[in-house]
């Protein structure tokens, strides 16, 4: 991904950040992102099957470490945002088909657990492993090495109802 295709509005990278529910892990690495590299990266999340409320262990896994995400409240992506994207990360979605990618544009596959259920000690652990994987993507967005666009082929299944 070079320069180029940082969103022209903002100059920075546009990322979704796409699992089934958006309830847990894409929330929070979409909080990570805005905390940890908003000079660099415009995050967004969605799911697939959107959750009525953010996991509350998500919650409290990121109040421990200051970042708070009470207000978050799980979305599906409109057709307008998944076009306006430079980078889709999936959470680790499970079975192939269940995440959206966009035609065209670079993605990737995290295969985070999915936390929900399990004890504080693993959502502390997927909070950690998040906030790594942001780190590196934003030293990767400044370096430059970032995935092609050939790495996504999954097509996009969207409804007309969907929005932000």
């Amino acid at each position: 991904m070079a320069d180029d295709m940082k969103t022209e509005s903002s100059g920075k990278y546009r990322v979704a950040f796409i699992c089934v529910k958006n309830s847990c892990r894409s929330q929070m690495a979409e909080a990570f992102a805005r905390h940890l590299a908003s000079d660099l990266i415009d995050p967004v999340s969605g799911g697939t099957e959107p959750a009525e409320r953010v996991d509350p262990g998500a919650v409290g896994a990121m109040k421990e470490i200051g970042i708070d995400i009470s207000r978050a409240r799980p979305k599906q992506l409109s057709r307008e945002t998944l076009q306006s994207l430079d980078l889709v990360i999936h959470m680790g979605c499970g079975a192939p088909g269940i995440c959206l990618t966009v035609p065209g544009i670079p993605s990737e596959d995290w295969g985070i657990e999915d936390p929900v259920g399990k004890s504080v000690e693993k959502y502390r652990e997927v909070v950690h492993i998040i906030e790594k994987k942001i780190q590196d993507l934003a030293a990767r967005l400044r370096s430059g090495k970032t995935p092609s666009t050939s790495s996504s082929s999954v097509k996009l299944q969207l409804s007309a109802s969907q929005t932000d």
